[in-house]
């Protein structure tokens, strides 16, 4: 699936800043029509966009789906430029192992 990127528009309504969603992307995704919005800011430049639909349990897995957009990512960069890849060694693995030794894990 092809990403498509929306442009918001910030403005002043009422002394309060807004931003709006264009209506293109409610007539592509009318799911979203009522959804709550949640943002998280990552950096100074940089905001993540959660649109919650209001069926959705806001809760619901939130980790394991951010671990899939972090994962669809980085596919997606190795798959554009395969050189980025690097083998992973057994030099690697033993860094690694050396990092968790003695690292339990909560259940």
């Amino acid at each position: 699936m092809a990403t498509k990127i929306y442009s918001l528009s910030a403005t002043q309504t009422d002394d309060l800043p807004r931003l709006s969603l264009p209506e293109s992307f409610y007539k592509e995704h009318p799911q979203w029509t009522n959804a709550s919005v949640k943002i998280e800011v990552l950096s100074d430049n940089t905001l993540l966009v959660k649109l919650v639909a209001e069926d959705e349990d806001d809760e619901e897995e939130e980790d394991p789906k951010m671990l899939r957009l972090f994962l669809d990512a980085l596919m997606a960069d190795a798959i554009k430029d395969p050189s980025i890849l690097v083998p992973y060694t057994e030099e690697m693995k033993a860094e690694e192992d050396a990092l968790l030794e003695g690292v339990t894990l909560d259940s």
